[in-house]
């Protein structure tokens, strides 16, 4: 009996040795699959949280050591689960570089710009859609390399500071990205390359130098409007002649003026630059909090653009008598007139009309996905608070490109656009937006 007591304990201890060894820090045991959220306390899943687990406890290590020393080989269950890991991880890095999340809000620029000429959406409207997406994750991976030294001291956790992606292939994936985005344009005709290539000067001004100056909100407000009219002009002079001829983007095309084709979306451009640029205002304040103004001064502009957007037409395209199809192909086709005319009533306009009271809500959803943050970020200016209005700034972009397709007419599009927010939503709660 005595040797059955003693056998008994030493048993067991064997049996534990045998299993894998494991972690208490969020890692799954035998391999270093972190489980993350990336989420703060209140706020909303736009704060990113801290990417590097806690190191292990020394008894843990302890064992481990022990039990490798013990065995005389290493711990087989482990590398192999680091060796699945490895992939994951690297993915998780670039997503987190290129923060995908907020990639949801770039299609409806495109969308918008489409309606606001008059437009159904077709393949220049797909190959500017495209092009937005290159070069607004070029402008991401260009911004964190750029930002490589400060984020090491204010945001240690994101990638690059992290050691998770290396400065060179940030920078790579910049220039790749953005020859892509031009490439793409280039497709859609000689326009959209010029808007596309203003575009993407814009976008590297701002990251190497602009972003750290007072011209910084600007900057990122003239790229939002030059995305919506790249969508604009690729879709309007994209759209081939009746009965097969060349499209417009060849230099017949070019001389009737490819670049006037975008000109009706010129208010809506605005008006998503006007929102850029509050949103871009907040975000230099989102790493040490403590500005109540900003965050008031947006929401009042907030307030002010979807008043705008519900507001009387900005104004229409003359009607030309004795003007030709291949005319109008570069003005307001006869539909968005008609929606433009019935949009004169007022402030409101028809109250009845199905369009206008998609755009009524729609507008809503715009106020009620934007206001809320930056009044949280008003009462308490603190990290993640403001981080949070920065994210529903972000999120409200949806909505807004949404109501401004609906009030130029194309209800459809509008609920296209809509459709992608609960895509940005899942995924922004796994990515951080910010």
């Amino acid at each position: 009996m005595r040797w059955r007591r003693n056998a008994l304990p030493a048993a067991l201890a064997a049996a534990l040795s045998v299993l894998p060894s494991g972690r208490r820090n969020g890692y799954a045991h035998g391999g270093p699959t972190a489980v993350t959220e990336d989420s703060l306390s209140g706020a909303g899943g736009t704060a990113p949280a801290p990417d590097r687990p806690e190191p292990p406890s020394p008894g843990r290590s302890g064992e481990r050591d022990a039990h490798a020393a013990g065995t005389g080989r290493p711990d087989a269950a482990s590398d192999r689960g680091a060796d699945r890991g490895a992939p994951r991880q690297r993915l998780r890095a670039w997503a987190e570089l290129l923060r995908v999340s907020a990639l949801f809000s770039v299609p409806g620029d495109a969308l918008a710009g489409a309606a606001a000429v008059g437009r159904r959406p077709g393949r220049g409207t797909a190959l500017a859609i495209g092009a937005s997406l290159c070069l607004y994750e070029a402008g991401m991976a260009l911004n964190d390399w750029a930002d490589r030294d400060e984020d090491a001291v204010d945001r240690p956790h994101r990638p690059i500071p992290s050691g998770r992606v290396s400065p060179a292939a940030a920078l790579g994936a910049a220039g790749v990205l953005t020859a892509a985005g031009l490439a793409l344009a280039a497709r859609a005709g000689r326009p959209a390359l010029t808007v596309a290539t203003g575009l993407a000067a814009t976008v590297w001004a701002y990251d190497l130098h602009l972003k750290h100056t007072k011209a910084g909100p600007a900057a990122m407000a003239a790229a939002r409007s030059l995305d919506l009219l790249l969508g604009a002009t690729a879709t309007a002079t994209g759209v081939r002649a009746p009965g097969g001829g060349s499209s417009p983007d060849n230099v017949a095309g070019a001389a009737r003026g490819g670049l006037t084709a975008s000109l009706p979306a010129l208010p809506a451009a605005l008006v998503l630059g006007a929102h850029t640029y509050g949103v871009t205002a907040v975000s230099r304040h989102e790493t040490q909090g403590g500005s109540t103004g900003t965050p008031l001064a947006v929401l009042a502009t907030t307030t002010a653009l979807a008043a705008a957007v519900l507001g009387e037409s900005w104004g229409r395209a003359p009607d030309r008598p004795g003007t030709t199809r291949a005319d109008a192909d570069v003005s307001v086709n006869a539909h968005a007139v008609t929606v433009a005319r019935r949009l004169d009533a007022g402030p409101l306009g028809k109250v009845t009309d199905p369009v206008r009271l998609l755009a009524v809500a729609l507008t809503g959803a715009y106020l009620r996905t934007a206001g809320p943050p930056l009044l949280h970020a008003a009462l308490n200016p603190s990290p993640p608070l403001t981080q949070r209005a920065v994210g529903g700034g972000i999120r409200a972009m949806i909505p807004l490109q949404a109501a401004l397709a609906a009030r130029a007419g194309a209800p459809v599009t509008a609920l296209a656009v809509m459709g992608l927010v609960p895509l940005a939503r899942s995924l922004a709660r796994k990515v951080s937006l910010t």
